[in-house]
């Protein structure tokens, strides 16, 4: 099956589930023994889930700095970070520009499956 490492985690420690190999492109710091498709021969292949926090369209610049430099704050505290680390994610925070290219570049890669896949709402 696939799924979120948050969401099977506490299985795989547990030895309910054994994890075959994760979808990101680097190994989980969570499950470091555990290779990624890409390792264990599917190259190039790549799927994960993320999380970030957006502002409307023309929230003023002053703002959104506020906001992320408070947000980067927060997960740098070592309560809110073994949390998240705890369940299998991975807290990185960064500028808005940097997170602004992220989402641009995952809407490029993924359209490009989906155009390619020829993939078509029903």
């Amino acid at each position: 099956m696939f799924s979120s490492v948050v969401a099977i985690l506490p299985h795989i420690k547990a030895g309910k589930l054994r994890g075959l190999a994760t979808t990101g492109a680097k190994r989980l710091a969570s499950l470091p023994e555990l290779p990624t498709l890409a390792e264990s021969g599917l190259p190039g292949y790549e799927a994960s889930s993320w999380y970030g926090i957006l502002a409307p369209a023309g929230t003023p610049r002053d703002i959104v700095m506020k906001l992320n430099a408070e947000l980067s704050k927060a997960l740098e505290q070592p309560e809110v970070k073994g949390s998240l680390l705890a369940e299998g994610a991975e807290p990185a925070g960064g500028s808005p520009e940097a997170f602004a290219a992220h989402i641009r570049a995952e809407k490029e890669r993924l359209g490009k499956l989906i155009r390619d896949a020829k993939i078509r709402l029903e």
